[in-house]
């Protein structure tokens, strides 16, 4: 049952991945607008130390969980149902990715970016709807990728995980149409964050491809939740006009992209090379 004192414009926001770039920024926004965060992610001290750097700091809940595991996720549903006044909104925002040519991609390594990116904020969803549906302003809030719409060589499988996570999205935002859950869907260009690896920083540095802050992110995604209305909203230029070009004439893009393989290639040779095992926890 929902808390009878909840102040109307606070709302409870379960954030995934947390401790990473996007979801510290996503936290301090978020808190500093007064909304009570359920902090998700797998190191129990990053998600401490991130509870205790925000405003109002007792009022945030820490809820460890390794996803993948369908136990620990079934023990942050209970904490969910658990919690007063349920809760409003879900940003599925964890995420892994991995800069590597198909060839150096094991089974492992494919199977860890699908679950993560596209199985798990599949199944958070559905398990967490009829709460979301108990909500006024119920809300899911899905951060996808420009990847998942332009097919970039060396990120084969995070932009098919990513591609399918907009198409789950959209048809979710359809299905919810004549509910009061609003759906959206956020794609970032490349994000400027730690868990960039040199070989990553170097590509993008030769390529001229441009990287927006995590707090850039965090801004654009509260905008969406204050929207008054389902939406999707994709960030950077040229990334979107190219996102329109591709659409529309694939070809021009597949001529473009093609002419950068030799220093696609040679980048992400590097990366395998120091990162036989994936860059990203």
């Amino acid at each position: 049952m929902r808390a009878a004192n909840k102040a109307s414009n606070e709302l409870n926001i379960l954030l995934t991945g947390a401790s990473g770039g996007i979801g510290h920024a996503l936290a301090h926004s978020l808190a500093a607008r007064g909304h009570r965060l359920l902090l998700q992610g797998r190191n129990k001290m990053a998600l401490e130390q991130l509870c205790n750097s925000l405003p109002d700091a007792h009022r945030h809940l820490v809820v460890p969980a390794d996803l993948l595991d369908p136990q620990q996720r079934l023990e942050l549903l209970r904490t969910c149902r658990s919690l007063p006044g349920g809760v409003d909104v879900l940003i599925n925002n964890a995420g892994v990715a991995r800069f590597a040519l198909l060839g150096d991609t094991d089974d492992a390594a494919m199977r860890s970016i699908l679950e993560t990116n596209l199985l798990v904020p599949m199944a958070l969803t559905r398990d967490l709807l009829a709460l979301l549906q108990q909500s006024k302003q119920g809300a899911v809030i899905n951060i996808g990728s420009a990847f998942g719409h332009i097919g970039h060589p060396g990120f084969s499988i995070y932009g098919a995980s990513k591609s399918g996570l907009h198409g789950f999205t959209e048809a979710l935002r359809r299905e919810l149409g004549d509910s009061r859950v609003r759906v959206h869907y956020l794609a970032p260009r490349a994000v400027d964050t730690s868990l960039n690896t040199d070989a990553v920083v170097g590509l993008n540095r030769a390529l001229g491809n441009h990287a927006d802050s995590p707090q850039l992110v965090a801004e654009q995604c509260v905008a969406l939740l204050e929207g008054g209305r389902s939406a999707r909203r994709f960030m950077g230029w040229p990334e979107r006009l190219f996102i329109k070009v591709n659409a529309l004439l694939p070809s021009l893009v597949d001529s473009a992209l093609v002419k950068k393989m030799p220093v696609i290639r040679r980048f992400a040779e590097q990366n395998h090379l120091q990162h036989p095992q994936g860059e990203t926890p």
